[in-house]
């Protein structure tokens, strides 16, 4: 980066122009390459095969441009929030994506669209920012939740509105269960509850492993690219402009007017909204560089069980289950009867293709479903989660002085809550966030934490480092879960 004047310019290293479905580079990796790529191919997901023709889009940026907002990433949150800008707020957004449209984490997620965001659980809210913050902090979740169900039940997305299921893996993790629903339903009025193993397996699914479950009702499963297809649609037809193919390869200010370069043109923007997910590159802007971790998590889809082997493993519901791990599976029945499983996965991009993370998956299966061990695998992937260092997302501006703002840190936990962050997002680009009391909140009132040991994290050569304690610490992680 270097500053001359009123001028902050970051050029990133050049890369290839952009070309309509290049091969997906299953390697990638966002804490080492400089940016996604240009009009790669989709991840080989479910979502993907199943979605159907995507909308139409507006295609590579082909020349240079002047805009009032550009929105960066065409995922869940920057088509939510282009949407709300157009229709809450009179702005028409120029959205701006590396390659196909929802092409990060909303054409690879588990679609699992839970009543949170963000890592920490209400206890753990209660305990960093107090009782009264947490009340608050929960009464935007749940209206975001509520958003985004309207939402699902607005857009044909495959939901299921059947709760979720938060299933113990051993006897130990049941009293950190019942506590937490015993403070969901006496402090913040919900109806959470706790099931044996015997409810589980006789109303839900033999899932062989739990020792029981806590249930709570908040929980729809969606097709997440459906569902970010029919954002985009909406958006569009408000007169939102979405250029594939057109990543930001260098970011440059003049006199408070950010030039974002793409392979076919500049875009000259007076405001910019970053949505990138886990696909946050660390070229992208200095605003962002090492505030979030990318973690790779994998799935996979099995082929339509049979009615046998329905029979055999009682599923009875599609409702979304998640296991108590440290590093947790999360899993369900989706529409056509095909089972998908996903948990983390490799440390790095480069060895994201080893077989030993598809085993991870397939044992899982063999345990908790046994009539489906060996079952043929039809669709297998993975894709980057945007870890924030403090396991909370940020809606925020996080220097006053740029009109600069993100949305990103969700860890796992966006499908739900990245519209709400949208609709957050736009109302902060409007203009309509000054005094409002919903934005002193801690994932609005702050930017994302920036990790710092010794003074080395701050440097790219110090992401190897990163990586390592990953390891140790997943090394530990699995000791704790299965030990």
């Amino acid at each position: 980066m270097t500053m001359t004047g009123t001028a902050t310019s970051f050029t990133a290293p050049e890369a290839v122009p952009a070309t309509p479905s290049r091969p997906y580079d299953p390697r990638y990796d966002p804490l080492l390459a400089p940016d996604p790529g240009a009009g790669r191919a989709y991840a080989p997901t479910w979502w993907v095969a199943s979605a159907g023709t995507p909308p139409e889009d507006d295609g590579p940026l082909v020349q240079d441009i002047d805009v009032d907002v550009a929105i960066v990433g065409s995922g869940a949150t920057g088509m939510s929030t282009a949407l709300y800008l157009a229709q809450e707020h009179g702005i028409r957004a120029t959205v701006l994506e590396a390659n196909q449209a929802a092409w990060g984490c909303s054409s690879r997620s588990g679609g699992q669209g839970q009543n949170a965001s963000g890592r920490l659980k209400r206890s753990q809210w209660i305990a960093r920012w107090g009782f009264d913050t947490a009340k608050k902090l929960d009464a935007e979740i749940r209206a975001g939740f509520e958003n985004f169900k309207a939402l699902t039940q607005q857009i044909d997305c495959d939901a299921f509105d059947g709760g979720h299921l938060y299933l113990a893996h051993r006897r130990e993790k049941l009293p950190v269960l019942a506590a937490e629903a015993a403070l969901m339903r006496d402090t913040f009025g919900y109806a959470t509850r706790m099931m044996s193993a015997e409810e589980v397996r006789s109303d839900y699914c033999d899932e062989r492993e739990t020792v029981g479950a806590m249930f709570e009702a908040e929980g729809v499963g969606i097709h997440p690219l459906k569902f970010t297809f029919g954002l985009l649609r909406r958006a569009r037809a408000l007169g939102v402009k979405v250029h594939t193919s057109s990543p930001v390869q260098g970011w440059q200010t003049i006199d408070g007017v950010h030039h974002l370069r793409t392979p076919g043109g500049t875009v000259r923007a007076r405001r910019v909204a970053v949505c990138t997910g886990g696909y946050t590159g660390q070229a992208l802007s200095p605003l962002l560089k090492n505030r979030v971790m990318p973690i790779l998590s994998n799935s996979v889809v099995t082929r339509e069980l049979t009615e046998a082997e329905l029979k055999a493993t009682n599923f009875r519901s599609k409702t979304f289950l998640t296991d108590t791990r440290t590093l947790r599976f999360y899993y369900r029945l989706l529409e056509g009867n095909r089972l998908q499983i996903g948990s983390r996965s490799s440390v790095s991009g480069a060895d994201a293709e080893a077989p030993v993370h598809l085993k991870l998956l397939t044992d899982a299966i063999a345990r908790k479903f046994p009539p489906l061990a060996n079952i043929r695998i039809d669709h297998s992937w993975w894709g980057w989660v945007d870890m924030s260092h403090d396991m909370m997302p940020r809606i925020t501006q996080p220097d006053a002085s740029k009109k600069i703002w993100y949305a990103v840190g969700y860890g796992g936990n966006g499908v739900s809550f990245s519209t709400w962050a949208g609709k957050r997002l736009a109302e902060r680009i409007a203009g309509r966030d000054a005094g409002r009391e919903v934005f002193e909140l801690p994932i609005y009132d702050s930017p994302l934490p920036f990790p710092n040991v010794m003074g080395l994290v701050e440097s790219q050569a110090f992401a190897p480092f990163r990586r390592m304690g990953q390891r140790m610490l997943y090394k530990w992680y699995w000791l704790k879960d299965e030990k």
